[in-house]
């Protein structure tokens, strides 16, 4: 039993918070080029802190807090890409915890300047493989609590219910025309939500396929397909919040039944091809997520299938308005998006 009143005053937060935002929007994208195909996007932007990321750190926090790892007053530090910075930084405030996000220089503003907005503090390394032994060697001078998200991630989250988000998608699922979706799309950044999402499809032995789609500069493909859990990259993903230099431990290969390797290009031309049929902004990490869904609904289509398809909008694209909506820095850091542009256009009509 814990004796220390801060500790358990910390939980209660936490668990406050998750009953008041956990949940999320389920909509269905209209789609009339693939008619016996259901698209369905789980809207994980709304979220306090923006993005997918507000889950994973909540449940970061509280598995450390129960794990005796977390005490009143301790640093936090955080390896990121940005977004699990962002959440993090949030729930550190929340329970009046300094916090450090060791990210790369790359980094886009907008989130540097929500960590900052949110009392954190950001420590800048050059190449994202540089970001764990920077975060352990912070740690470790400041006594500090090294979070850890991408060892924990598939650690922290129950993936047999407890309010997660496979639980939330299936439930959102029930009275639609197609209630098993045929497949799950999944982008990894640690690889923990596509852990929690297998887990839980095996779990209650779903009909569903767990689909992962990796951006170009990733490992988590060429792991997979050669079944290589030490690959080590050249370099990071160009599409921030996903994507990896390494195999990260939180990355189960077991629970995923294919993956997908997504162009860079062809990430940002179905955010914007996805932005204009919502309305609004969403970020890149959700575009190589509708990338593997219009993919898998075209060979649906063609096969003559029917059935759904579930992704999330990972978060909205107001952080990217300098990076991945900017066409001239598309242009000299992605590339030309003309011809998946016209691919998206061959596949849908749109």
């Amino acid at each position: 039993m814990m004796s220390n009143t801060w500790e358990q005053q910390a939980i209660q937060t936490l668990r406050s918070d998750m009953h008041r935002t956990s949940d999320t929007h389920l909509y269905r994208l209209d789609l009339p080029c693939f008619q016996h195909v259901d698209v369905y996007l789980k809207d994980e932007s709304t979220h306090p802190t923006g993005s997918l990321k507000h889950r994973l750190a909540r449940s970061l926090f509280l598995h450390a807090l129960c794990s005796g790892r977390i005490h009143e007053g301790m640093p936090i530090i955080e390896a990121s890409s940005g977004s699990t910075a962002v959440s993090e930084a949030y729930f550190a405030r929340l329970l009046q915890l300094p916090f450090y996000a060791v990210i790369t220089a790359s980094t886009s503003p907008s989130k540097i300047q929500l960590i900052e907005s949110l009392g954190g503090h950001c420590h800048f390394v050059e190449r994202a493989s540089e970001v764990y032994a920077a975060a352990q060697a912070l740690a470790d001078d400041m006594r500090g609590h090294y979070m850890d998200q991408f060892t924990y991630a598939e650690q922290a989250t129950d993936w047999r219910g407890n309010n997660n988000i496979a639980q939330s998608i299936f439930e959102q699922m029930q009275l639609e025309r197609h209630p098993i979706p045929k497949a799950l799309v999944m982008s990894p950044g640690t690889g923990g939500t596509s852990a929690t999402l297998g887990r839980y499809i095996r779990y209650y032995g779903l009909d569903t396929h767990m689909v992962v789609v990796d951006p170009e500069y990733s490992v988590f493909y060429d792991g997979y397909t050669q079944g290589n859990p030490h690959i080590i990259g050249e370099r990071g993903s160009r599409i921030e919040g996903i994507g990896r230099p390494r195999m990260e431990a939180s990355f189960l290969s077991g629970v995923i039944d294919r993956m997908i390797k997504v162009p860079d290009a062809a990430s940002v031309a179905a955010m914007l091809w996805l932005s204009e049929r919502l309305g609004r902004k969403v970020g890149a990490s959700t575009g190589t997520n509708m990338w593997g869904v219009l993919q898998l609904a075209h060979e649906m289509y063609v096969a003559g299938q029917t059935g759904s398809i579930v992704t999330l909008i990972c978060d909205g694209g107001e952080r990217y308005q300098d990076t991945y909506y900017h066409p001239a820095w598309v242009a000299e850091h992605i590339g030309d998006i003309a011809p998946a542009q016209a691919q998206i256009r061959q596949w849908t009509g749109m």
